[in-house]
């Protein structure tokens, strides 16, 4: 994940966990720094060299990479084509606020087959109430600007929405809003999770709100947002309230959406029920696939995790494939797995999360255990909610039903050999 402008953005999204990289990792005063010239090509040359397969997709992100203007991205394309094996594929997604997308901009990524990652959280209000310019005024009506030059040129993309203390609370609002008006067939949902120490604290550092004994048990008020005392910040999600969102989302989407309409959660969900493994990194037992490479050449384990001392390498001084599986990045992504709690390790849904993100592991759970994941009680909410659906779901796709209470195992076991129960969701 190239970071080829840093931090540096041209909005203030009062949750955004990025921007605070600009004093964390000394940026000098005034100064924009930036992926360019014999640094920008040794970076596309290193990349493409360091890929075996048939597809090698160039993922770019911020900050606010439009910042770099049009131009730049031009000669990516162009770098990109110089260094591009015979008989590979080259792509390119790019996530941005979309505030400075035009025709010119839109042509472009068309034409050169982009795949656009556009942030909006929902309608007007919604939207505005974090997502604001350095004025703090809100951004909607330049995201639907945006959207409109997104269609006009038929710009591959898709959205990407936060789900924070206002959005959880209006689930079905949002969703619908992403479907109807902006049109989106590839939805994303990310939950907003940050200590009120995180801008400057890593996860699981030995910092003081990391540390085992300082650790709150699930259920305290204090792990809810806005409560006065709380650990989290107020913008964030609870932990039921990020449940209770997916449920929601997933009612409306299971009526008439399937197979038209892209969620990245429920098609990371199917794939898990069906014994696949998850294209998501949060869901997976095993992270640290996704490094982050900051303007400077540093890469870091993973974009959640820029902080120094997680620093692995730097691209124009080490080798990237050995830096992508050395050792520290190997330890960083089995820790995942690893270091799952008893209750994780018993739960029946381990296989559909796996502890989920590390970063979001600093309670104790209801028998003690420190480094719990937050969303934990809402996660499992929404599991039970989708385990006969997606069981049945799964059968009507022909799929074989791996995991779950209505696994194919369990059901046989329960109805005997008749097959008809596959196709039956009355079990």
């Amino acid at each position: 994940m190239a970071k080829p402008v840093g931090a540096a953005c041209n909005i203030d999204c009062t949750y955004c966990y990025y921007l605070s990289k600009q004093d964390l990792l000394e940026y000098k005063p005034g100064c924009t720094p930036k992926i360019e010239g014999e640094a920008l090509e040794t970076y596309i040359k290193l990349y493409i060299e360091s890929h075996n397969a048939p597809e090698i997709i160039f993922s770019w992100q911020g900050g606010e990479p439009t910042l770099l203007g049009l131009e730049y991205f031009k000669t990516v394309v162009e770098l990109q084509k110089k260094y591009q094996p015979d008989g590979v594929v080259i792509k390119n997604d790019l996530q941005t606020n979309g505030i400075l997308l035009n025709d010119e901009w839109c042509a472009f990524l068309a034409e050169h087959d982009f795949l656009v990652g556009l942030s909006i959280d929902g309608p007007e209000l919604l939207h505005n109430a974090h997502r604001t310019n350095r004025a703090g005024r809100g951004t909607f009506r330049q995201v639907m600007k945006a959207v409109d030059l997104i269609h006009k040129h038929n710009v591959t993309f898709a959205t990407l929405t936060c789900v924070n203390n206002l959005t959880s609370k209006n689930p079905v609002e949002v969703y619908r809003f992403l479907r109807d008006v902006v049109k989106s067939t590839q939805i994303q949902f990310i939950p907003i999770v940050e200590q009120k120490t995180f801008r400057t604290d890593a996860p699981q550092s030995d910092t003081e709100s990391w540390q085992a004994e300082n650790q709150i048990k699930q259920g305290d008020k204090r792990l809810i947002p806005g409560h006065k005392n709380s650990v989290v910040e107020s913008f964030c999600v609870s932990d039921l309230g990020w449940g209770n969102f997916l449920i929601a989302v997933f009612d409306e989407w299971e009526k008439s959406d399937i197979g038209s309409v892209f969620v990245q959660y429920f098609e990371a969900n199917l794939a898990s029920w069906i014994g696949e493994r998850s294209q998501l990194c949060t869901l997976n037992p095993v992270c640290g696939k996704g490094l982050a490479m900051e303007p400077n050449g540093d890469l870091y384990t993973c974009d959640h995790y820029v902080y120094p001392e997680h620093k692995v390498g730097n691209i124009y001084h080490d080798n990237l494939e050995e830096v992508s599986y050395g050792q520290q990045q190997q330890d960083f992504g089995y820790a995942k797995i690893e270091s799952l709690t008893s209750a994780c390790q018993r739960c029946e849904y381990v296989f559909a999360c796996y502890g989920e993100c590390p970063k979001n592991r600093f309670i104790k759970n209801a028998d003690g255990e420190p480094n719990q994941n937050y969303l934990c009680a809402g996660w499992k909410k929404y599991f039970d909610h989708i385990d006969k659906r997606m069981a049945h779901i799964a059968r009507s796709y022909g799929y074989p039903v791996k995991f779950g209470r209505y696994s194919d195992d369990k059901m046989a076991s329960l109805l005997g050999s008749n097959p008809r129960y596959m196709f039956n969701t009355q079990y």
